[in-house]
This record gives C-alpha cells, structure tokens and sequence, in this order.
C-alpha cells in the first residue's frame, strides 16, 4: 500500500539526480545508476508498509475476517483523521516537504559514485518522505485499508503536494481532515 502509493511522489527525486547524473556522463565521471537510489528510497517505504501491516493487525485484531479491509469507523477513525489534519499544520510535516520537494541540493551536495553511498542517500531521502507522508497513510484506516480509490487518491495527492510551491495544498487537505475528523464522531456519537 505505502509502496505503491508513494514511489509515483518521487519522480521530482528522482528526475532530479537523472539530470545530475547525465551531467556528470557527459563529464566523463562514473556514475551510479538511479535504481541504486530508488533501492534506498524504497527501503524505507516497505520498512514504513510492515509497521503499517502490523497496525493494521493490531487495530483490526477484535474484528471479524470479514471487517478486515473494512473502514475504521467512530472514535478510532475520527483518531486516525485528526493526526493526519493536525500534522498537515505542523512544522515538522513542512520541513519534511521542503527536503521532499527541492531534492537538488541534498543530491548534489552527497553525490558519489559509490553504489553503497547512492543506496543510502536513497535512504535519507526516504526518510524526508516518510517524514512528510506517514500521516496520510493514517487516512487509509478511516477508509479501508485497502480501497484503491483512496490509495491513487493520496498517491496523486502527494505527488501534486510535492509539485506545488505554496502550502496551499498541505494546508487544504489538513482543514478537510479535521473537519471530517469531526463530523465522523458527531455522526458515531
């Protein structure tokens, strides 16, 4: 689920180290393939779906097999809401979107032509995205953890979050949480 959501959100890291990287083969300098980087970016994402798979036990562990891709509904899932709105406001989710969205210098700056150098810089930018993201993935419990609808939803909106200049977006989506955050325990009460 975070895998398949997220990987189409690192295209502007990965565009970017492409363009680093072709100007340094017409440089002469050896340089490290950008699936090397992806494998390091990805990493941090299937590490980031097991902690989510086994939230997902966890919440799931009194319901029945048949509820299991089910909507978390009522005070769980008006919980789920409210962190992820909250977190779209918080500074921590836009220092996240900043290294997120402007991967040149951090590429740059950390360029290598050593694999094992590229696969951790692959990591570190993994970690700015999760840092960015994880609270999305939160969304997925008041949903359905599995409905595909709301898995391309977050994936396209991250990936417009990551393409957007203002905080207009971040902003946006955190009010939207928070008012449906409230409306679902209005609704449960």
């Amino acid at each position: 689920m975070a895998v398949a959501t997220m990987l189409p959100s690192a295209a502007p890291m990965i565009r970017t180290y492409c363009e680093i990287a072709d100007t340094a083969r017409i440089k002469g300098e050896a340089v490290v393939h950008p699936l090397i980087l992806v494998a390091g970016y990805l990493s941090v994402w299937l590490a980031a779906s097991a902690v989510f798979a086994a939230l997902t036990l966890i919440v799931h562990a009194l319901a029945s097999s048949v509820q299991m891709l089910d909507p978390v509904v009522g005070a769980t899932g008006a919980a789920a809401l409210l962190v992820a709105g909250l977190y779209q406001f918080s500074g921590l989710k836009q220092a996240c979107l900043t290294k997120c969205k402007s991967p040149f210098s951090i590429l740059f700056s950390n360029w290598s032509a050593r694999p094992g150098r590229i696969f951790r810089l692959g990591i570190e930018q993994g970690v700015w995205c999760l840092g960015c993201c994880w609270a999305l993935m939160l969304v997925m419990f008041a949903v359905g953890v599995m409905n595909v609808f709301w898995l391309a939803l977050i994936g396209l909106f991250t990936l417009i979050e990551k393409q957007t200049a203002g905080r207009l977006p971040t902003r946006l989506a955190g009010a939207i949480l928070l008012v449906w955050a409230t409306a679902l325990l209005v609704v449960s009460a």
